[in-house]
């Protein structure tokens, strides 16, 4: 049978692809990383996209990547931070599941992008102020895409098991 996918959100460091990961084990759905996805697809990093094309292009292989995997079904797939800041990627993945919101305070974040060098928006001198501004920017329209919150600083197994008794 085939279901509705899991969309997941939320902040850089909140867990996208580790709870995605657990939840595909356990609900014995596919799991997609969508800048992985992206990725492969350019046989390139992100950083090497923002760094060759500029963040424009990355943003349109995403909107292009968001609408061909809201066309299928029984996905969990982790969306890259900016994804669900525009609404017509919103739009898209509400066609096909449901957007869960992994929620963190900013600075359980910045705990866990300690050293983390993997993140274009953030190389920069200032970076701990760069991501607090960022976080602060996005969070709200995290929130208003979410047909579920559930609070990421707890384990990765006590996350899932909210999702899932949520869904």
């Amino acid at each position: 049978m085939k279901r509705k996918n899991i969309v997941l959100c939320g902040f850089m460091g909140c867990g996208k692809s580790t709870i995605g990961n657990l939840l595909s084990k356990k609900t014995g759905m596919s799991f997609i990383d969508l800048d992985s996805y992206v990725e492969q697809k350019e046989n390139k990093t992100v950083a090497e996209i923002f760094a060759d094309n500029g963040e424009d292009y990355f943003r349109q292989l995403e909107r292009d990547a968001s609408k061909e995997l809201s066309q299928k079904k029984s996905l969990v797939i982790a969306t890259g931070g900016g994804t669900l800041t525009f609404q017509e990627n919103v739009d898209a993945f509400k066609t096909s599941g449901k957007i869960v919101l992994l929620d963190v305070p900013v600075e359980v974040v910045s705990e866990r992008l300690q050293g983390d060098t993997t993140r274009p928006l953030l190389n920069r001198p200032d970076k701990e102020q760069a991501m607090r501004e960022l976080y602060e920017k996005r969070m709200p329209l995290y929130q208003n895409a979410a047909d579920i919150i559930v609070n990421a600083a707890n384990s990765p197994l006590q996350v899932c098991m909210e999702i899932m008794s949520n869904l």
